[in-house]
């Protein structure tokens, strides 16, 4: 394996999310519009470049490869990319394969998921009331969520819960959703919402829960113990000592995380992110399709993109106006 990645300001990248396709069968009012536009498929990158892509990663010293979309698991043949990054965990050369996943096919490919070495799932959830998943989900379907995973807790996939925090709309069920995976042996994670893309009419700043409010409420019922747990990930970590589970805050609004940030993002498209939160990309699908026979100019193009890592970015909802906006949507970078 060669040399790790280190971007100019001493982190080392270790960590890479791959979006392995911009569509899905849910139309989250905070991710996307309801009328969304894809991709062209001709676009996106194969499930072969994928592999080729990922394995540049891995042989410079990525560690983790989260699997994101869109949904994933809408991807046709999916599971014979997870199968073949699965050579990379046999060989320790990948410590970690993971996925994020709204749980709509997750009772269908569970089984295939543990067999490619996957042994924890995000799953991304906000309510456990039918109308309301239904509402901001606009397409989706609580029962079979909650199918993928009962099915996935049987295969014996480590299931957490990542909820994106709402205000009026899921602010009554925090005691309720702490409860209800407590009961089930999941932990939980909250997400501040995030000003990416075009929604149609939704409201950033009438969405917006400040994860301080919600840990505050927390402690009125729990006793709060806060972590050092790090997963690799930008969540923050305490413990509830009256149930004994994690619950996770991701704030990229109230506490900026990036100063330990491990990760780039690579889209279905061969673009590769430095920051969620900023517009600087790199082209890794000309380098990847121009040079089918070496990987030397995907490398180099690779460790360029890298040196341009920023130090973090720039979201702030703190004068009552989205500043920091990005204008492409989560789908399109990767949940």
């Amino acid at each position: 394996m060669e040399h790790s990645l280190v971007d100019p300001f001493h982190r080392p990248i270790s960590y890479l999310r791959v979006s392995v396709t911009d569509r899905c069968d849910f139309r989250c009012v905070y991710c996307m519009s309801e009328n969304m536009k894809f991709l062209p498929k001709k676009e996106l990158l194969t499930l072969e470049e994928l592999d080729r892509l990922c394995s540049a990663f891995v042989n410079l010293g990525v560690e983790k490869l989260r699997i994101t979309g869109g949904e994933p698991l809408v991807r046709r043949d999916i599971m014979t990319f997870f199968r073949a990054m699965g050579r990379h965990l046999e060989s320790e050369a990948l410590k970690e394969l993971t996925l994020t996943t709204n749980g709509s096919q997750l009772a269908k490919h569970a089984q295939a998921l543990y067999d490619a070495g996957v042994r924890r799932v995000n799953l991304s959830m906000d309510t456990l009331d039918e109308d309301k998943f239904a509402r901001v989900t606009r397409w989706g379907r609580l029962k079979q969520v909650l199918q993928g995973i009962d099915e996935a807790q049987r295969v014996g996939l480590h299931v957490k819960i990542n909820a994106v925090a709402l205000k009026g709309f899921n602010e009554d069920e925090l005691f309720t959703m702490t409860e209800w995976c407590a009961a089930r042996g999941m932990d939980l994670t909250w997400i501040e919402v995030m000003p990416m893309g075009d929604i149609g009419n939704e409201d950033r700043i009438g969405q917006y829960w400040k994860l301080t409010d919600l840990r505050e409420r927390l402690s009125e019922q729990y006793t709060v113990t806060d972590l050092p747990d790090r997963t690799g990930g930008p969540a923050r970590y305490v413990r509830l000592e009256e149930t004994g589970q994690r619950i996770g805050f991701i704030t990229p609004l109230t506490h900026n995380f990036c100063e330990s940030c491990n990760r780039v993002r690579l889209t279905c498209t061969g673009e590769l992110f430095m920051c969620l939160g900023q517009e600087d990309r790199a082209d890794l699908r000309s380098p990847l399709r121009n040079h089918p026979h070496t990987d030397a100019p995907l490398t180099e193009a690779i460790r360029e993109a890298i040196s341009r890592k920023p130090e973090g970015h720039d979201f702030d909802y703190s004068r009552q106006g989205v500043d920091g906006r990005v204008s492409r949507h989560m789908s399109h970078t990767g949940g």
